[in-house]
């Protein structure tokens, strides 16, 4: 077979699985588990043969017209570059460790044949849109993975806070999407084409009337879908899924969908200098902004949520100051180290009983009761904090090497502003990241007081794919050198200043992270255990959903539920509650949008019921009237009749006569 032919197989293979399992799903359950597993394995396979024989050389590039649109054609069409086969790589990994995990996660659950197709569909969009040649073919990936998205976020629909979270994380993607999509039409009507390759030649020889319009109505989109200040607010919330979920589509898919698509475009943005400043001002916020918030979140899920944001405005902040290569570099990597993360908490979770870290702080011995858990995640809070030699430090130099670049001059990519922007805010970001990766790990894992429960080894399909998402998050940042043609044909170059001062400032925010705790541990007077039991016979779908349920502080409006060994209160001080409330973002949101709405609906449901029903119900009951008057005439006697007949004749004849004496 051709690589064209296996690149169309990746994605379709999945989607083929989606089928079979929503037919066979209540007829044949025994099947479920294969199909799920099966067709995003032999993806994955296709995937890295895919990416093998592409080399690292130059794109591969078919295309076949869908259908004569009389303007702007629309094609099925592939771009296979060294970023586009890497990214389908990734999704391939993480998607079968999903499923795999899934399997143990959700074995008792009833709804877990549609769980697993949706999954399934959710990973053949994001194939597609990583292989996608065209923006009107990526964008029907783009919008099958929010459909998906709000299903899997809803999945506990028992719960109130699903409910909430899916629908508000349809709809403020949503919102980005609406000037997503006309930025879309704006470039193509700008090119003559929704072919990224034609898109970009056009961008080459200054064929864009309006690049900045365009950029900036695209950036609208990737802010909704990759969760980016001001429209980051949904994916903390959408934590209230199932971890597998958070792990796929909140670490390395969906959330990395409008970082991909950025990357690819990146000329366009390029284009204009104050769409980059845009994105850098974008970046250095949610960066800063989500690493405050993580520190003073006490749901595990939240924080890796918050972190999750983070991370993703460093790979914005790459693209900001024109490197491609960092940017794609830092996706890999973090898709990787965050994936174990969240798989890791899941295990967590089922042994703890409960979400909350606090209740974790007053556990101990949890490490010896998930000792899997415990050793992956220690290396991908290593990667997340950026220490060598783990991976998340060579892709995080990799942006701070570049906005080094950009900020002093060396780089003509993008304007020194932003190279500064994102320098500054990287390395603050740095220390903060430290300080809470450092925070989870104590609260999780050094907890004082009664044991913490046991509810037996964890199932092998959990465990055993921790430690292979370890091994990147050990290990990928070393592979960088050796596949320079993969990231746009330059190799990493770390410069001793960021590296120094990030990974000092990383050490810096751990250590005095961990002496905050030394001393909050110290002066704690101990609370009774408060964790939310967990039945020991409960699987671990059942654990989370009963945590969800009960642990208010995670979903609802962050109650004081003060842990006195927390360091983050200590280090945060009287920024702690408004930083644990996201800065009261949600708050504002609903102040200025949600209310106003909320009021127009009341006024146009008055009006329509008390103004227009008003008169709708006059004109009925006028006819009814009419109808009573004229049937109390009809009494069926014709000398009646005829009486009425003749006054009538008189009363028009006298009527002539007058008329005609007036003229």
């Amino acid at each position: 077979m051709t690589t064209t032919t296996l690149a169309v197989l990746v994605p379709l293979l999945p989607f083929l699985g989606t089928v079979a399992g929503l037919l066979l799903g209540r007829k044949a359950p025994g099947f479920v588990r294969p199909l799920a597993i099966l067709p995003t394995l032999t993806a994955l396979g296709l995937a890295v043969v895919v990416a093998l024989r592409h080399g690292g050389d130059g794109p591969i590039d078919a295309a076949t017209q869908l259908t004569p649109t009389g303007s702007v054609p629309i094609e099925l069409a592939l771009h296979l570059d060294g970023f586009a086969v890497l990214s389908a790589v990734l999704v391939g990994v993480v998607a079968s460790c999903v499923q795999i995990y899934s399997t143990a996660y959700l074995r008792e659950d009833p709804r877990y044949p549609s769980y697993a197709a949706l999954v399934s569909l959710f990973t053949a969009a994001m194939l597609l849109v990583v292989y996608s040649g065209d923006l009107m073919v990526l964008l029907v990936g783009w919008e099958i993975m929010g459909i998906c998205s709000y299903f899997l976020v809803g999945h506990y629909w028992e719960t109130p806070e699903a409910r909430a979270a899916s629908l508000k994380a349809f709809l403020v993607t949503k919102l980005g999407d609406v000037p997503f999509l006309i930025g879309l039409f704006a470039l193509a009507a700008d090119a003559g084409s929704f072919r990224i390759t034609t898109i970009l030649g056009e961008v080459t020889a200054g064929g864009l009337d309006h690049p900045t319009v365009i950029a900036l109505l695209l950036l609208a989109g990737v802010a909704g879908k990759s969760a980016q200040f001001p429209l980051h607010t949904w994916l903390p919330d959408a934590m209230a899924g199932p971890t597998p979920v958070s792990a796929l589509i909140h670490a390395a898919t969906m959330v990395a969908a409008g970082v991909y698509f950025v990357a690819r475009l990146l000329p366009v943005f390029a284009a204009s200098a104050a769409a980059l400043v845009v994105l850098a001002v974008m970046a250095a916020v949610t960066m800063a902004g989500s690493a405050l918030a993580a520190l003073a979140q006490d749901d595990i899920k939240r924080v890796l949520a918050y972190s999750t944001i983070g991370q993703l405005g460093y790979m914005t902040g790459a693209l900001a100051v024109g490197d491609r290569g960092a940017g794609a570099f830092h996706l890999l990597s973090h898709g990787a180290f965050k994936a174990l993360l969240f798989l890791a908490a899941g295990v967590i979770i089922h042994a703890a009983g409960t979400n909350s870290l606090a209740a974790m702080s007053r556990m101990g011995g949890l490490k010896d009761r998930v000792p899997d858990a415990f050793w992956t995640m220690t290396v991908a809070l290593l990667a997340l904090a950026a220490i060598p030699p783990f991976s998340g430090f060579f892709s995080k130099e990799s942006v701070l090497a570049a906005a080094e670049h950009t900020a002093t001059g060396h780089s003509e990519s993008a304007p020194a502003t932003a190279g500064w922007i994102i320098l500054v805010a990287g390395l603050v970001t740095a220390l903060l990241t430290a300080a809470y990766a450092t925070r989870l790990w104590l609260l999780a894992f050094r907890g004082q007081g009664p044991a913490a429960p046991d509810h037996g080894r964890q199932p092998l399909a959990m465990t055993s794919v921790l430690w292979v998402l370890a091994i990147p998050s050990l290990t990928f940042g070393l592979t960088y050198n050796l596949l320079p043609d993969w990231f746009d044909g330059h190799e990493l170059t770390p410069t001793l200043t960021t590296s120094v001062l990030s990974t000092g400032l990383a050490l810096v925010g751990g250590v005095v992270t961990y002496g905050a705790w030394r001393h909050t541990t110290a002066m704690a007077a101990r609370p009774p255990l408060g964790a939310v039991a967990a039945d020991p016979t409960a699987g671990p779908a059942e654990t989370e959903a009963t945590a969800i349920a009960t642990h208010t502080p995670a979903y609802g409006s962050i109650a004081e539920a003060p842990d006195s060994a927390d360091p983050g209160r200590l280090l945060l001080g009287p920024l702690h509650s408004v930083a644990a409330n996201g800065f009261h973002l949600d708050a504002l949101y609903t102040a200025l949008f949600v209310r106003p709405t909320q009021a127009a609906a009341r006024l146009v449901r008055f009006l329509d019921r008390e103004v227009v029903d008003t008169y709708v119900r006059g004109a009925g009951n006028a006819a009814n009237l009419l109808g009573v008057v004229v049937r109390k005439a009809q009494t069926g006697n014709v000398q009646t009749y005829l009486s009425a007949l003749l006054a009538g004749s008189v009363v028009l004849a006298v009527a002539a006569v007058l008329v005609a004496a007036g003229a």
